[in-house]
Parts: structure tokens; C-alpha cells; sequence
């Protein structure tokens, strides 16, 4: 029976215009050109490849910062005595 209910609400959220991008588009860049399509080799030949050493203690600084962050994560997210508050359970008067 729910499902039913979520198909026109699925509908409606498909008829929503989106402002932002009417205003864009009105500006006349419907009629832009595609930018030109390059092979892949070409783009990669124009990267600068080559990390500095400062680039490369940034990475590594990020990833150490990430991994941290990961870890925090990972931790129990509600201390001891509220856990054993929740498992006791609701006293019911």
C-alpha cells in the first residue's frame, strides 16, 4: 500500500523545475559549442606529473589525518554507563 503512495510523490519530484538552472541556460548557452574532445594521451602528456617533495609530505599528512579521522570512527559512539542506562532498559510505572 506504501508503494503506491511513493509513485506519485516520485512524479511530483520529477515535474520540479530548477531555477538556477533555467536562468543559466537562458543566456544564450544553449547555443555554446561542445567542447573539443581530445584523446586521452594528449591529456595526460599536459599533466605535470611530477610531485615535489612538498606535495608529497602534504599527501602523506592528509592520508595520516584521514586515517586518524577513520579511526575516531570506529570508537563506540555512546560511552559505558549510558550503554548499561540502555540496556537496563524503561521501568514502567
Amino acid at each position: 500500500m506504501w508503494r503506491a503512495a511513493l509513485i506519485p510523490g516520485f512524479l511530483l519530484a520529477a515535474c520540479t523545475e530548477f531555477p538556477e538552472v533555467d536562468a543559466v541556460l537562458a543566456t544564450g548557452e544553449r547555443q555554446a559549442e561542445y567542447p573539443a574532445l581530445l584523446p586521452f594521451e594528449d591529456l595526460v602528456a599536459q599533466q605535470d606529473s611530477e610531485l615535489t617533495e612538498v606535495d608529497d609530505d602534504v599527501l602523506i599528512r592528509r592520508a595520516e589525518n584521514l586515517r586518524n579521522r577513520a579511526n575516531g570512527l570506529r570508537e563506540p559512539v555512546i560511552d559505558p554507563d549510558t550503554r548499561d542506562r540502555m540496556d537496563d532498559g524503561v521501568t514502567q510505572p
